[in-house]
């Protein structure tokens, strides 16, 4: 029997596919979340909340003394996720594709070798900055993206609003 085009292209895809379903098994594995917290997702799963409390950790790192919340105080990623759940459906695959790519291909962008999650905070914020001054608009957008997200989830709760010298919404003061 002698080896065709067709019989080699077929064996090499499988083979790709087959190899590129084990390394997504492997790289999505090693991922801890509270049991409280895996009951409460809507539209992450437990990896990609992992990755983005990693993200909204560095994004929201507060610079000030002061004693303001932290990205987990404010429950920033349970609003992100609840939020992205409500997304027009292409939209919430890319906003799942992009933590994926935060996880496992922008630390290459760094020169990093290991996932986002497993680097120290000074590597994630390298990460992190890469994305932010990247020469290519997409990875730009990228990372402004995630900074909304993480803003949009941080500076809703009301104890953050004195970092930005915010005293708070006028409709609900007293007169």
């Amino acid at each position: 029997m002698r080896p065709t085009r067709r019989r080699f292209l077929t064996l090499t895809g499988g083979a790709l596919v087959l190899a590129g379903s084990a390394a997504a098994v492997v790289r999505t594995r090693g991922y801890d979340l509270h049991k409280e917290r895996t009951d409460r997702l809507k539209a992450f799963s437990i990896w990609q909340a992992v990755v983005f409390d990693a993200v909204a950790r560095r994004i929201a790192a507060p610079d000030l003394p002061a004693e303001v919340p932290s990205a987990d105080d404010a429950g920033v990623t349970d609003f992100v996720d609840a939020y992205v759940s409500g997304m027009h459906p292409a939209l919430r695959k890319d906003v799942l594709r992009l933590i994926g790519f935060v996880e496992h291909v922008a630390p290459f962008l760094a020169r990093k070798t290991s996932r986002f999650t497993r680097l120290g905070e000074g590597d994630q914020d390298a990460v992190l900055a890469k994305l932010e001054s990247h020469d290519q608009d997409l990875l730009r957008g990228c990372f402004a993206g995630l900074k909304s997200l993480v803003f949009m989830g941080y500076y809703r709760d009301p104890r953050t609003w004195s970092v930005i010298g915010y005293s708070g919404p006028l409709v609900s003061r007293e007169r």
